[in-house]
């Protein structure tokens, strides 16, 4: 066996996917805490009473665009309505929709002949590859250790009125929802819905858009262009395209407005006194959030821009890949290569670049 995902969640689920294109399960070992790769997505998409995936047609753990799960939609409502939605770049399947797909793609891939239950807290290159933390080595890693934890502002940890949205909670009379994402946005309208008067404290106004970076980024002309900025200028671009956004829409503007006219809805610079304080200000940020990725670069000295560790356009570390092993980055962490790395297509986009790596070190 020489080839090892370390991250059991749904990017290094996708990538696995990408790979089973060409290799066995019993060529791939997959390290991670849980060997439902849905399991972590599944606690916070109920927390915040999510419904629809923002994503579009490509969002989906599939290794190639065609047939999604439009198709599959379009099948079984005897409606063409899902497909041409899909060509227009404006399908959105459901929360539970997408859940039955990680399912029956677990069940068909033989996933769980792959998963082993294990943390690993250090990878380190050898002649040979790279050893996993004691649990073998391997020539082609890739990690993908999701997110490094929730984030909540230093101020506000230990208030005991405070939550963060991806954390279970109900809603009380009054809520203070901090943050200007996606996440706030769901978290304005649920309280709303639940009777609740909000306040919405943000440091920015959101940017108005359909997907979490602009669409020219999910392109090769778009990509292109970003691969060609220096450290400095694509630390500055990366800070600019990972601001707080949610879509545009009558269904996200109309009720707040509503509830606006009504009284129950104002902006605040800073918390007040509302009974709850819901924190939907995401997870936390850079490699050194991360110990497996901190240990990383610093007991191998690699490169690296503010939060990011500086890869190549196909999300491999420079110093540690070379025609003999592969070291890859997956999820968010692999940003410096693709903004949007912690999308479904985010993943397939690092996995087709980590296989083709694979491919080229095979023929050598």
């Amino acid at each position: 066996m020489t080839v090892a995902i370390v991250g059991s969640g749904l990017a290094g689920f996708t990538a696995y996917q990408t790979l089973r294109l060409e290799l066995e399960p019993e060529e791939i070992a997959v390290f991670g805490t849980e060997p439902d790769p849905a399991a972590a997505w599944r606690r916070r998409a109920a927390a915040i009473r999510q419904r629809e995936m923002r994503s579009e047609s490509d969002g989906h753990c599939l290794p190639r665009s065609f047939p999604g799960l439009a198709f599959r939609a379009t099948a079984r409502r005897r409606s063409p309505v899902p497909l041409v939605a899909s060509f227009l770049d404006r399908f959105h399947p459901t929360v539970d929709e997408f859940l039955a797909h990680v399912e029956r793609l677990r069940e068909r891939s033989g996933w769980e002949r792959s998963v082993r239950e294990a943390r690993v807290d250090r990878v380190r290159a050898t002649d040979g590859g790279f050893d996993l933390d004691g649990h073998g080595t391997f020539r082609h890693v890739l990690l993908a250790p999701g997110h490094p934890g929730l984030n909540v502002p230093e101020e506000l940890r230990g208030d005991a009125r405070v939550v963060h949205s991806y954390e279970p909670h109900d809603y009380a009379d009054t809520v203070t929802v901090v943050g200007a994402g996606l996440a706030a946005a769901t978290e304005w309208l649920n309280a709303l819905a639940a009777g609740a008067e909000v306040v919405s404290v943000r440091r920015r106004e959101p940017v108005r858009q359909q997907l979490n970076v602009p669409r020219a980024y999910f392109s090769r002309r778009g990509l292109d262009a970003f691969h060609e900025l220096g450290p400095a200028e694509r630390t500055a671009r990366l800070r600019t395209l990972l601001a707080p956004s949610y879509p545009r829409g009558r269904a996200w503007d109309e009720p707040v407005d509503r509830a606006a006219a009504e009284g129950r809805f104002r902006i605040e610079a800073s918390v007040n006194g509302s009974a709850q304080v819901i924190c939907a200000t995401g997870f936390r940020r850079g490699f050194r959030a991360d110990p497996l990725l901190a240990r990383l670069v610093d007991e191998h000295a690699l490169a690296t821009a503010d939060d990011w560790v500086v890869l190549d356009a196909d999300a491999t570390v420079p110093a540690l890949t070379d025609e003999m092993r592969t070291l890859g980055l997956a999820g968010v962490s692999a940003q410096w290569a693709f903004p949007a790395a912690d999308t479904l297509v985010g993943a397939k986009y690092v996995a087709h670049g980590f296989l083709r790596r694979i491919r080229s070190c095979r023929t050598r």
